[in-house]
């Protein structure tokens, strides 16, 4: 684990009004805190914080942050980043002290290699659910990710946090929890389509068959009597 000098600015005061006016001028508010101690705000450069999180290590980098006329002794690690929501520019960093001797409580990302059997020979679809995993170690074992595996997965495998193993890391995320799985392709149906049968007259029954028929022997009775009357005109 890599540590990386920082150089801070003491802020005489504070609020959104200061914050603003320091970012203007190319510098990050920042806030230092410990247990048992008094919390310091600050501001740094702000090319020097992005140079910092961008390091191998990323966000869990050691910073050994340092005040001008101030020779105290000061390791940190990043709790906080507050970004903006639109442009992702960082607006605001927590620094927690540290000692390099004892323990710290850390998230960890995970790193997903390679291409699952599954998917490249049966078109699996590969999920990566968990994107990061607690741990808990001493500041200079903090590994920069935790780099898994997939190449040998199955449709229906997965890797579970369980399944991991770290030197001189304890891992506190549930053990159950998956971090990758590889699912059937989706497999899109087109769909048949149905034929209606034609829709049948209804059978009429009782006295409404009796006036149907009723109606439909009129008009032929009719035109009987006026054959029988044009034949008889013609005989006269």
């Amino acid at each position: 684990m890599g540590i990386f000098v920082l150089q801070g600015k003491v802020r005489e005061r504070t609020g959104k009004g200061y914050a603003r006016k320091a970012r203007r001028n190319g510098a990050i508010p920042a806030i230092i805190y410990g247990e048992g101690e008094a919390s310091i705000p600050f501001e740094a450069d702000y090319e020097d914080f992005q140079t910092m999180i961008h390091t191998a290590s990323g966000e869990n980098v050691i910073v050994d942050l340092k005040f001008e006329g101030d020779s105290t002794e000061r390791k940190a690690i990043i709790r906080d980043i507050q970004r903006d929501p639109l442009s992702g520019a960082v607006l605001h960093f927590d620094l927690h002290h540290i000692s390099l001797t004892e323990r710290v409580t850390v998230d960890v990302p995970i790193v997903v290699s390679g291409t699952p059997v599954g998917v490249k020979d049966f078109g699996g679809i590969l999920e990566h659910i968990l994107r990061d995993i607690e741990v808990e170690c001493l500041p200079t074992e903090i590994p920069p990710s935790i780099e898994v595996d997939v190449s040998h997965l199955k449709i229906g495998d997965s890797v579970h946090v369980g399944d991991l193993a770290v030197e001189k890391v304890e891992i506190l995320t549930d053990k159950e929890r998956a971090i990758v799985t590889v699912v059937p392709p989706v497999v899109e149906e087109v769909a048949k389509e149905v034929e209606v049968p034609e829709a049948e007259e209804p059978e009429l029954v009782g006295k409404e068959k009796e006036a149907a028929e009723e109606e439909a022997e009129g008009p032929a009775e009719e035109k009987k009597e006026k054959q029988k009357e044009k034949q008889k005109e013609g005989e006269s």
